[in-house]
């Protein structure tokens, strides 16, 4: 399988800046129609109080703002590549004034817990929605994730799946259109979570959405 192209980090921010430069501006109200499994990972997430949480690639800080005021005795981080996004989050976060969200500009692979956020532990929980499809290192990414994560913390998981239960001009029109956008499905990457699960780092339970549609990954750390 072609390994994805490594870019350096000032690469990486540019790219997701000229991205969403514009996107910005209509992605809430779009991405709703086609980013499923969201709410419902955040229905299962049950977090307690003083708990901290990050988001990974945390876009325009819609879930964020959804858990922050769900959950408002808890903490929530949220960190993504394009300056502009966190700019949306910061938005919602004063609209809303959410005194329990912290936001950073940051790469998946390449975030702390304590340099980015100041934190004197590792967090409890530790999502990605709908941003490990556009990671190219995602596998850094997971095990940044995992590094990062407290022994008994869960890391989530809600993406595209492989859409093999779907009909086969809508896999094609689909994987196209996502194309557009530098989305893909990772072939290895459930491979690659079972094989965590394998090692003995964890327990992983995979729920698949609108027939292979889309998939919630859960692993608990060990």
């Amino acid at each position: 399988m072609e390994q994805p192209k490594q870019i350096n980090p000032n690469e990486a921010f540019e790219k997701m800046d000229r991205m969403y430069r514009y996107q910005r501006y209509f992605y809430d109200l779009t991405r709703k129609y086609y980013l499923l499994g969201r709410d419902k990972l955040i229905a299962q997430m049950a977090i307690q109080p003083n708990e901290n949480v990050l988001e990974v690639g945390c876009g325009t800080g819609r879930n964020l703002a959804i858990l922050a005021n769900k959950f408002p005795k808890s903490n929530f981080y949220g960190l993504d590549a394009s300056s502009v996004m966190i700019e949306e989050s910061q938005k919602k976060v004063d609209k809303y004034s959410l005194q329990n969200v912290q936001l950073q500009i940051a790469l998946a692979d390449d975030f702390t817990f304590d340099q980015t956020f100041s934190l004197d532990k590792p967090f409890d929980a530790i999502y990605f929605s709908y941003s490990i499809s556009m990671i190219p290192p995602w596998k850094e990414s997971i095990a940044n994730a995992l590094n990062n994560l407290k022994s008994g913390g869960s890391f989530y998981i809600v993406d595209f799946y492989d859409q093999k239960d779907l009909p086969k001009w809508f896999q094609k029109m689909l994987k196209g259109w996502l194309k557009q956008f530098h989305v893909q499905f990772w072939g290895d990457l459930m491979p690659h979570l079972e094989s965590l699960e394998k090692q003995g780092l964890g327990k992983l339970t995979v729920t698949s959405i609108a027939r292979r549609y889309a998939f919630i990954a859960k692993f608990e750390k060990k």
